[in-house]
């Protein structure tokens, strides 16, 4: 496969393994609501903080939006989007291969980007996470031309895109989704008698059917009622009687079945019956006159909790203006806050409750606002002042309640809570060494990530840090087994392995050193690896 090359590419594609691994330090007076719903908002670097959460999470990230500087030369306050390419490569790299690596093997990713960039996104990425696991771009239409766009020379661009991949595409299994369109006008035929034998079924015109559903003329409710409001109920009258809503089409004769093609045959024979064929398993089909009578009914599908002529969602987004969007969340964030309704999309297409969402780039906190609201769980990740002055304010009002945004839609009366974290101490120095401080937990996570390759699921009440493929791995650190001396219990000794945690198979020790000869770790199956020495610093 062709790869992009640029100046800085052969220490770009190695940052994210030499990025050290960091403490995450939670700050109590920042937190807020439930402290044990498992969501996090982080600040720092998101390089750092993505290398920090992976011996915890990696694997198990459901859905990642990320929503990097476009590159665009707009001065933003919080953002410099003035990036070269190389330096804006240099940034996007290391960060999709961390990324990768905490997705879930049915996860998806979400970059949002404009044309700017989007030719070398869709490189790299194609090379991180492989062609064959790119889903989609997705075009989506964030405003319209007018104003100060619509005097600009050229063409007007008023939209940017979703590029979609997920992480191992034999796995993905997204929601089927469905998007509201205008009332279908081909479907003007109604129904009038439904509960009589199909044999006795009588048409008219769908216009005449409301006439006297309202009692009155056409010409009298358009003029009564005006334009848009006549449209409005006609509407609501359509969605209403969606079962007596009609429209005659010519199906492909040659793509029907032999029996579909016999109730053709015999409706064009005698076009004023209507004739019926069952079908198990699939809608039952109706015929007149040579034509299949479709029901509008079968274009009804739900969404947001309303009945509305409904169409797949495809890769043209056409539908979410951005209408009061510098009014959501109550937090100012000029020409790149992403309205709430795009980020429910993509859960809702992406995701169930209780999964995990990721961000990043979380900018004014839209992502983590949904996923509140959408009762995901979710990480956050901003940098500097920022992620207290603006992501911070957001989110303590979703706990508390607002309503702006897609509160309504998916009644949001608030609930839950997060934890604050800022980045701490890297668990290795610069000369490998394990850093003055570093508590039993987050080493013992680092080791059984680097040795496993999975999250860290236990505690730290006991040197076992767990089975993984047969063989028990165990952490000599700290104090962990109550012997405070200097090197009492961090040194493997006949005593302290017979106060170990029992396992019959292989066993991997770390510890500051051993005093076991080489025939007793061989009857014992134990391999010794002496902390700082023989461990990965990154």
């Amino acid at each position: 496969m062709p790869l992009l090359h640029w100046l800085t590419r052969d220490v770009d594609i190695h940052a994210a393994t030499h990025t050290p691994y960091r403490l995450l330090e939670q700050v109590p007076e920042y937190s807020h609501g439930d402290s044990d719903t498992g969501n996090m908002l982080i600040q720092g670097d998101n390089l750092d903080a993505l290398k920090a959460l992976l011996p915890y999470y990696a694997g198990k990230v459901k859905c990642i939006y990320a929503d990097p500087p476009f590159n665009t030369k707009q001065a933003f306050p919080d953002y410099d989007d003035n990036l070269e390419h190389t330096i804006w490569l240099a940034l996007l790299y290391p960060l999709l291969e961390l990324q990768r690596d905490l997705l879930s093997s049915d996860g998806t990713l979400f970059v949002h980007i404009d044309d700017n960039e989007l030719g070398y996104l869709i490189a790299i990425a194609d090379e991180i996470f492989g062609r064959k696991n790119r889903v989609a771009v997705i075009t989506f239409k964030q405003g319209a031309a007018t104003g100060h766009k619509s005097i600009n020379p050229g063409m007007v661009s008023i939209t940017n895109f979703l590029v979609v991949y997920s992480k191992d595409k034999s796995h993905w299994n997204p929601n089927k989704l469905y998007t509201a369109r205008e009332r279908d006008k081909r479907y003007g035929q109604f129904l009038t008698n439904p509960l009589e034998h199909f044999s006795a079924w009588n048409f008219t015109t769908l216009t005449a059917a409301f006439s006297s559903y309202k009692g009155k003329k056409i010409t009298e409710l358009k003029k009564s009622l005006g334009a848009e409001r006549f449209e409005d109920e006609l509407n609501t009258f359509v969605i209403a009687h969606a079962s007596q809503v009609v429209q005659p089409v010519r199906p492909s004769y040659d793509d029907v079945s032999e029996a579909a093609q016999k109730m053709i045959d015999q409706s064009r024979d005698r076009p004023r019956e209507v004739f019926y064929l069952h079908r198990p398993g699939l809608s039952d089909m109706y015929f007149q006159g040579g034509k299949r009578i479709i029901f509008y009914r079968e274009k009804l599908k739900e969404v947001d909790g309303a009945l509305v002529a409904g169409e797949p969602l495809t890769t043209l987004w056409d539908d979410l203006l951005s209408n009061n969007l510098h009014a959501e969340g109550g937090v100012e964030f000029p020409k790149s806050k992403k309205p709430e309704a795009l980020i429910k999309r993509l859960l809702e297409l992406s995701t169930s409750e209780k999964d995990l969402v990721l961000d990043a780039f979380l900018g004014s906190g839209t992502t983590a606002a949904v996923a509140q609201k959408m009762r995901r769980h979710y990480i956050g990740i901003e940098r500097g002042e920022h992620s207290v002055k603006k992501c911070l304010p957001r989110m303590r009002a979703v706990v508390d309640g607002e309503q702006t945004g897609i509160s309504k839609a998916v009644d949001w009366q608030g609930g839950g809570g997060f934890l604050f974290y800022k980045l701490g101490l890297p668990v290795f120095d610069e000369n490998g060494h394990i850093s003055t401080g570093i508590r039993f937990e987050p080493l013992a996570a680092h080791l059984w990530f680097v040795s496993t390759g999975i999250p860290y699921k236990g505690g730290a009440t006991s040197p076992f840090l767990g089975e993984h493929e047969g063989v028990g791995y165990y952490l000599l650190y700290n104090g962990i087994l109550g012997d405070l001396s200097a090197d009492g219990g961090n040194v493997l000794t006949g005593r302290i392995l017979a106060s170990l945690p029992k396992h019959d198979g292989q066993k991997v020790i770390f510890g500051e050193s051993c005093r076991l000869g080489a025939k007793r770790l061989q009857t014992e199956r134990i391999t010794f690896r002496q902390i700082p020495y023989e461990i990965k610093a990154r």
